[in-house]
């Protein structure tokens, strides 16, 4: 096939016949149609890269005019007087008194975050700021714990259910006692025995906003972040009540006060100042329902564990050898267990272990029997498993000899 006009021959000799004409003409009519073709993509492909520099354009000329323009800066409402508004600088903490439009006057209210100028003339109202920070420690999706994952303290389940739960559903309960609900709890007890799992199924099991963090995210460098942080916590909470606030490792915030004088224990007692104030200040706290987590309650402040700020002091104990018993049930339910096994025996041998160290046991044992390549695990497996947990938890690195009877 040819590829251009010039490219088919044309016999126009007299002894030309008149059908080798036409097959000739035919065939530069096919080619000039397909040049045509080819012509009209590449007019489409090129109206496509012109419009896309043509947006290219229009955005660096919106973004150059944006550079031409003033800056802002950003205000704090101090006073609304006759004269006009009295406004705070962020950054240099400079005054001034501004006139608005009766407009914006109705706005306006003290605290309120504004936009100025060069000027300091109020350009326009901001949006409250909540640090980002804060924001995502608002829990999205549930965590898939529930209650019946749980073993071997059905007592302390019963209780924060009370405190924390029945305040949410059923309020009027309260109402019609005569009482204020449980404002908060606090978890204290061993590693591993189940608090933060506990945070987990009333984060599952209610409707409430859920936010979690950790006392250790709550320490900042500089002055003030911290107290901060904290404000926005709550001021997030307020904006979706009911809520529920779970605070892990709590010790990192709210140890016991001492005479020190360096800045980074400042720091600390500032923001347990602020965190104190918004557990019971002034101002009512609303829906807001408090959990908090830590291991080392012999650390905490006197001021934070008193009645108002946390109602109820719940100890998480090690588990019993029923509630162990339980917490094998629970975290072998999708392992393939040999028939012999028995987990009262399981129970009793493992006298200190905690929820942690059984998840840990029974993980360890799928192990040992996936290395023989079988899919049931025996009792030899939660044996040796045993065995390594506590090589790993000795100090001294002596091998414990304990079996299963």
């Amino acid at each position: 096939m040819t590829d251009t006009v010039d490219d088919v021959d044309m016999p126009y000799e007299d002894d030309a016949s008149q059908n080798d004409k036409i097959d000739s003409l035919q065939e530069r009519l096919e080619v000039l149609e397909r040049q045509n073709e080819e012509m009209r993509d590449k007019l489409l492909d090129a109206n496509a890269e012109n419009n896309k520099f043509q947006q290219k354009l229009e955005r660096l000329t919106h973004e150059n005019k944006k550079l031409k323009q003033s800056p802002l800066f950003v205000a704090t409402v101090q006073e609304i007087t006759d004269e006009g508004v009295i406004i705070k600088q962020h950054g240099n903490n400079q005054e001034a008194l501004t006139d608005v439009t009766p407009e914006m006057r109705d706005d306006l209210e003290p605290d309120a975050r504004v936009a100025v100028n060069n000027s300091l003339s109020i350009v326009k109202r901001l949006d409250n700021e909540t640090d980002v920070r804060a924001r995502v420690m608002q829990v999205e999706r549930k965590p898939e714990v529930s209650y019946a994952d749980i073993g071997g303290i059905d007592e302390q389940i019963d209780e924060v259910r009370e405190t924390v739960e029945m305040p949410l559903t059923s309020p009027e309960m309260f109402d019609e006692v005569g009482i204020e609900p449980p404002s908060g709890v606090l978890l204290y007890g061993p590693p591993g025995t189940g608090k933060t799992m506990l945070a987990k199924a009333v984060a599952n099991q209610t409707d409430a906003t859920f936010i979690k963090m950790a006392g250790s995210e709550l320490v900042h460098k500089f002055i003030g972040e911290g107290a901060k942080l904290v404000r926005d916590l709550f001021e997030l909470a307020r904006q979706h009540e009911p809520a529920v606030i779970f605070i892990d490792e709590i010790d990192a915030i709210a140890s016991k006060r001492t005479d020190s004088k360096t800045s980074g224990d400042a720091e600390v007692q500032r923001t347990m100042m602020q965190l104190l104030a918004e557990m019971d200040g002034f101002d009512d706290r609303g829906q807001i329902s408090i959990i908090a987590a830590t291991n080392r309650f012999d650390m905490l402040d006197r001021a934070i564990l008193r009645p108002g700020r946390f109602d109820r002091l719940i100890e998480v104990p090690v588990p019993s050898a029923e509630g162990r018993e339980r917490i094998f049930q629970i975290h072998t339910r999708s392992m393939q267990v040999d028939d012999s096994v028995d987990f009262a025996d399981l129970a009793e041998v493992t006298d200190e272990a905690s929820g942690a160290d059984i998840k840990a046991i029974c993980t360890e044992a799928g192990m040992f029997a996936i290395r023989d390549d079988r899919t049931t695990v025996e009792v030899q497996d939660f044996e040796d498993a045993w065995e390594k947990i506590q090589q790993g938890d000795d100090s001294d690195g002596e091998e414990v000899s304990r079996t299963f009877a």
